[in-house]
């Protein structure tokens, strides 16, 4: 039962109807996408209260018509770009990659936010793929002003970078796209063609004839970095079983291929690897083939069943699990306030705007607490995975996230599962040529019960009561949330608004593992983890960006760090000497990447040092380290140099420029000697005391892989947090003016007790679910 005071949610039995799986994916949604409970009450069914943005949300997307236009006027052949439909390009076409939306200079904006000022003009920025060019690259443009008139211009976007090409990327260190992917199966497939009978007697009669050959029974993969630095390409091929859960099923059989450059009749074989050796050519591969040098110690499994996320009948079932699970509900009705049309929020004191590309997914915009802003920009910058492994796809693979587009894969959340029942749902959207896709009901907001007190004291025990007086704040926080399904992991994004000014966020990881088939003699890189599959060691950091504007945007960066000191005291004369801890307060001088320091012996605090409360402490806000904030383990990795430099430090911090608004680049993961963004040049020695500040920080894992990563991790453990509390920015804890509370006296002299709710009672609520109301994943295409 949810609780003795509400009726029980009750789902009908009868079986709904669904279209078939190739069915519109729109028609799929309203069939399954819909509430189906009745209630009188305002547990579930009620939508929040609305409110009125004070401004428009400027950092939003660009729209669908804009997109469009965008896109007509690229392929408009006065533009002069010779574009190709994507659908139809090969390597050596010119064609649009994506189109999404140009940041805004917040020197712009800030006249527009806190003034009288009109509001910056909208750009998109596109990445167009020039493959036709006498040097192939990959460029990005800036289009704009928005919407397309006859002063639209469409110009190279260079500013945004710092790697020294601008907005060009080498052909060879382009996204590896679908054209790219099939110049190369042509020569993976005559190559495979030539040892199917050794790939048949090695993989339980696995063949690879092509992609569309129907007689493959293999399925291939490769990773990332597929350059060093744009003056070659290279692909390092796994095989796997086929199926949903591919991720789990790896073969010991590895094809590497050169593919540098736009004509795939010089692309060339570099080898085999198998059984932890390297076969330069197929005559090599053969010969140990024939000698019986070739074989597998254990076969991987055909049917992964055991990988899928389902009831599992065989482990059994556990007592009284038929019964609903616990639930947050939000009992009396919902306490924050939105504006859908402009993605605005006010919660408790919290008011913020919610924005949306689709390589970073969600960000927030003027988040302020009281009225007043805290950070002008909290976003997800990168999420970096790296990995280990003593053969070529563990070895070489590097992630960023935001190559594929992470925002893009933030799909459909499940009411009652992803989210509570009856949270706030809004879709989000990303333009896809010259279309816009929505992923619906992507996005949640929900209060939840924090399970502990915000605060709490009992005074006295000297009567049967035990106390004499009892304080308790009820704790809650407001929780917006996304989830992004980017390949074979599920990462979880939470930004958790407290009451007390607190603003807590933190990433979980689900999903499959990218596993390496198992070795005995590999343990060092994971452990047996299925019949033939081990766990792959490796790293997950996620860089996140918090420009702050703490009452404004003269802030500083003080350094507490304790420190142990030996000292005497007068009035101890018979200890003499003694150590004591005492906290030594600077301010950081320049911009620098840090780590936190040992023992978290330092406290950082972002702060105004022109504005004091009423103590006369500067007001500030502390950058408190959570659970696993860590950074990247190899410093070093040929895979990740000046590519991933944003993933090295635990925090940064850098004055803030316009032509700093990303830690990465999305052509940065095949990069690594020559990036097109090196975030380390953003730390150049420039004083950082009362100037306009940004910090970057990271959160993430060491995912040391184990058995209970099968079928999927698990999000108990694989999470990270961090917490952005007031540091002296008010007077006292912001808890007194909450009504949710409870204050218990009990009389000294006649012992009664007297009880103040402040007349917030305990609501009611009755729900009865019609039909399932699972949300379920896809996309409608506008």
């Amino acid at each position: 039962m949810v609780s003795s005071l509400l009726t029980c949610l009750v789902f009908a039995s009868s079986a709904l109807a669904l279209p078939p799986l190739g069915h519109d994916r729109k028609l799929l949604h309203e069939a399954l996408g819909k509430r189906g409970y009745n209630t009188s009450s305002s547990c579930l069914s009620d939508a929040a209260p609305v409110t009125t943005a004070p401004k428009s949300n400027i950092w939003a997307q660009i729209s669908a018509a804009d997109n469009l236009a965008v896109w007509n006027l690229l392929h408009d052949p006065t533009t002069g770009l010779n574009l190709t439909d994507p659908a139809d390009a090969v390597p050596s076409d010119n064609y649009v990659f994506w189109i999404d939306t140009l940041p805004l200079n917040k020197t712009d904006v800030l006249p527009y936010l806190d003034g009288n000022a009109t509001a910056p003009p909208q750009y998109a920025r596109a990445i167009i793929f020039e493959g036709g060019k006498e040097v192939p690259d990959s460029q990005e443009y800036m289009i704009g002003p928005l919407p397309v008139t006859g002063s639209t211009t469409v110009q190279k976007l260079d500013y945004l970078y710092n790697g020294g090409s601008g907005g060009s990327v080498p052909y060879n260190s382009r996204y590896f796209d679908g054209p790219r992917t099939s110049a190369t199966d042509p020569l993976v497939a005559s190559i495979m063609s030539n040892i199917s009978d050794i790939t048949a007697a090695l993989f339980q009669g696995g063949v690879y004839f092509g992609s569309g050959d129907d007689r493959t029974t293999l399925s291939s993969t490769s990773g990332t970095p597929n350059s060093f630095d744009g003056t070659q390409a290279f692909r390092n091929i796994m095989f796997r079983i086929p199926g949903p859960a591919s991720y789990m099923t790896p073969l010991d059989f590895f094809l590497l291929i050169d593919c540098t450059g736009t004509d795939a009749s010089l692309y060339s074989l570099k080898g085999f690897v198998t059984g932890e050796k390297f076969y330069p050519t197929i005559e090599a591969l053969r010969t140990a083939f024939d000698a019986g040098e070739l074989s597998q110690e254990y076969d991987q499994t055909l049917d992964a069943d055991w990988a899928l996320v389902d009831y599992k009948s065989e482990l059994g079932k556990r007592d009284l699990e038929e019964r609903l699970a616990p639930a947050t509900l939000e009992i009396g009705g919902k306490r924050y306030k939105v504006d859908e049309t402009n993605q605005y929020v006010e919660y408790m004191g919290w008011s913020f705007y919610i924005a949306f590309t689709r390589t970073l997914g969600v960000m927030f915009y003027d988040i302020r607490f009281k009225g007043e802003r805290i950070i002008y920009e909290l976003s997800m910058q990168e999420a970096t995975a790296q990995y280990g492994g003593n053969q070529p796809k563990a070895a070489n693979t590097v992630y960023h996230d935001t190559y594929y587009s992470l925002g893009a894969e933030m799909g459909t959340l499940v009411e009652g599962y992803d989210c509570p029942w009856g949270s706030t749902f809004w879709n989000l959207t990303y333009h896809d040529g010259n279309g816009t896709t929505i992923n619906t009901n992507s996005l949640c907001i929900f209060e939840a019960d924090m399970s502990f007190p915000l605060s709490r004291h009992r005074y006295g025990s000297s009567n049967d009561y035990g106390f004499s007086r009892l304080g308790t704040v009820k704790g809650a926080q407001l929780i917006v949330r996304a989830i992004a399904t980017v390949g074979n992991y599920d990462y979880m994004f939470d930004y958790g608004f407290h009451l007390d000014g607190s603003l807590e966020v933190s990433v979980r990881a689900s999903g499959y593992l990218q596993s390496s088939f198992y070795y005995p003699t590999q343990g060092k890189w994971g452990p047996r983890i299925q019949q033939a599959t081990q766990g792959s060691l490796h790293d997950h950091i996620i860089t996140f960006k918090a420009d702050f504007d703490i009452l404004g945007t003269g802030n500083s960066l003080q350094v507490s760090e304790l420190k142990a000191v030996e000292q005497s005291q007068p009035w101890f004369p018979e200890l003499g000497v003694f150590e004591q801890m005492e906290m030594d307060v600077s301010i950081m001088q320049s911009e620098q990447q840090f780590n936190w320091a040992p023992n978290n012996q330092a406290m950082y605090v972002v702060l105004n040092p022109n504005e004091t409360n009423v103590w006369g402490e500067p007001r500030g806000y502390r950058i408190v380290p959570g659970r696993s904030d860590i950074h990247l383990t190899t410093l070093k990795s040929p895979w990740s140099l000046k590519n991933s430099e944003f993933a090295k430090t635990h925090l940064a911090v850098s004055k803030y420029h316009d032509t700093e608004p990303y830690a990465n680049s999305v052509m940065n993961i095949n990069n690594p000697t020559h990036p097109q963004q090196d975030f380390s040049k953003f730390f150049d020695g420039e004083s950082i005391e009362d100037e306009d500040l940004v910090v970057w920080f990271n959160l993430g894992m060491h995912h040391f892989t184990r058995s209970e990563d099968v079928p999927v991790t698990l999000y108990t453990e694989a999470y990270s947090s961090i917490v952005l509390a007031p540091q002296n920015f008010f007077d006292r804890a912001q808890d007194g003016d909450l009504l949710n509370r409870r204050w218990i006296e009990v009389d000294a002299d006649s012992g009664e007790l007297s009880f103040d709710a402040y007349g917030v009672g305990l609501d009611t609520c009755s729900i009865v679910l019609d039909e399932p109301s699972e949300r379920i994943l896809g996309v409608v295409n506008a």
